[in-house]
């Protein structure tokens, strides 16, 4: 019987998306089904030492060398007086203006978060916020009630979560996340994103100060390639004059406050544009979630991660943790991703499988939207840990209740 209006953070180490889910009252125009508020999970320092706390980013008027303050370090939620000030601005007017006293919440987690850091968690949702309940878990564990799949999501599934810091392979049965076979690949979006600054620096212009810039580069231009030697010869048989190489028009904050944009055909610039040659770092950067040896990790590549982690389940089941393939997480956004893994995951499938591989329309936001189904669920008041258990017994009634990776093991040889 929840009552509560729900407030719903997936709290991801660059954004956090956030929105509300009141109780049902016959009147859905205030569900927020698709729509969260996007918020950079950071505090920022401009150039005129402004300080930006995370929602008032967009008031920025120069994004150049950017100083950034960032709650997530390696994947882990470290700095909490950071995460607490980029929460405050979250919790005000300004954003959702909740009660937090008069409201349940549902966070999410890194994978393998470490006991000790859930425990801080604890003591900032039922102390510093005063939440009336929480419930706590990683963004995976909300697909399987959501619309990734379809109407109805299967009993087994494996979600690729490639986010900011990491990106994990998880495999999940009858909602239950299989973490004995969880793999994680140390690549992410801010991997990715400092990989292409130090190209960028070394090749034409100093950029290891415009993450912002770069950044939005990165999402602007790069892609995943289907034949990556023939597009790498491509650039190198005919440097700056290809089909590939696109022209990158750095922002000038004198004049406007556009983040960069790439340079339409024909487009005539002005004496004072300064232009980025993006070449094979187009593909370069992204081909890092394929090949990590590339740049000295010791780890497989993506499709090869999600065989290895296949491999180690069931095997009656396989079948259809083959067939049911989902992709989150704002990297997979990249184009070419999706037909790249499925021409490589097409070559490790067993000759007796399907292979299906499934693609949000938002793969940003597909946890928050998943999360949204959870919380409007009659049965969610159940799974959530209240403030009267919090204090009466304290981190104890979360590990009761949110089951995670310390106690799981697999139930077979």
């Amino acid at each position: 019987m929840q009552s509560h209006t729900t407030v719903i953070l997936d709290n991801g180490a660059s954004s956090i998306k956030a929105g509300i889910a009141r109780p049902p009252d016959g009147n859905d125009d205030d569900q927020p089904k698709g729509n969260s508020r996007l918020v950079p999970n950071a505090i920022v320092r401009s150039k005129g030492d402004k300080t930006y706390f995370g929602h008032q980013l967009g008031h920025c008027r120069d994004y150049s060398a950017l100083h950034y303050r960032l709650p997530f370090e390696k994947g882990y939620l470290v700095d909490w007086d950071a995460q607490k000030a980029v929460w405050d601005g979250v919790f005000s007017s300004e954003v959702l203006n909740v009660d937090t006293a008069g409201s349940s919440l549902l966070i999410t987690e890194p994978y393998f978060n470490l006991p000790n850091i859930q425990e801080v968690y604890d003591q900032f949702v039922f102390e510093e916020y005063e939440f009336h309940s929480y419930h706590r878990c990683t963004p995976a564990a909300m697909i399987p009630f959501g619309r990734l799949f379809g109407a109805a999501s299967p009993e087994c599934l494996v979600v690729i979560d490639s986010g900011f810091s990491f990106t994990h392979v998880v495999p999940i049965i009858n909602n239950q996340i299989q973490w004995y076979a969880v793999k994680r690949l140390d690549v992410g979006g801010k991997l990715l994103t400092n990989k292409l600054k130090e190209l960028v620096s070394y090749r034409q212009w100093n950029m290891m100060d415009e993450t912002y810039i770069m950044n939005h580069a990165k999402e602007t231009c790069c892609y995943v390639s289907t034949r990556f030697f023939e597009d790498l010869e491509t650039c190198r048989s005919n440097p700056k004059k290809n089909s590939i190489v696109r022209e990158f028009v750095l922002p000038n904050f004198s004049i406007n406050r556009h983040h960069g944009r790439v340079r339409l055909p024909n487009e005539e610039l002005s004496a004072t544009d300064q232009v980025l040659f993006m070449e094979n770092e187009r593909f370069t950067i992204p081909e890092l979630l394929f090949r990590p040896d590339d740049i000295g990790l010791e780890q497989s590549g993506l499709a090869a991660m999600v065989a290895a982690s296949i491999s180690l389940l069931p095997h009656d089941l396989r079948g259809m943790f083959w067939a049911n393939i989902g992709l989150i997480g704002g990297s997979t956004n990249f184009p070419g991703f999706y037909e790249r893994l499925s021409s490589e995951l097409l070559t490790l499938t067993p000759v007796e499988y399907d292979l299906q591989i499934y693609r949000s329309e938002d793969a940003v936001i597909e946890a928050y939207r998943s999360a949204i189904t959870f919380v409007n669920d009659p049965l969610f008041s159940a799974h959530v840990v209240t403030r009267e258990e919090y204090l009466e017994v304290g981190s104890n009634a979360s590990q009761r209740k949110f089951t995670g990776w310390q106690s799981s093991s697999a139930p077979w040889g």
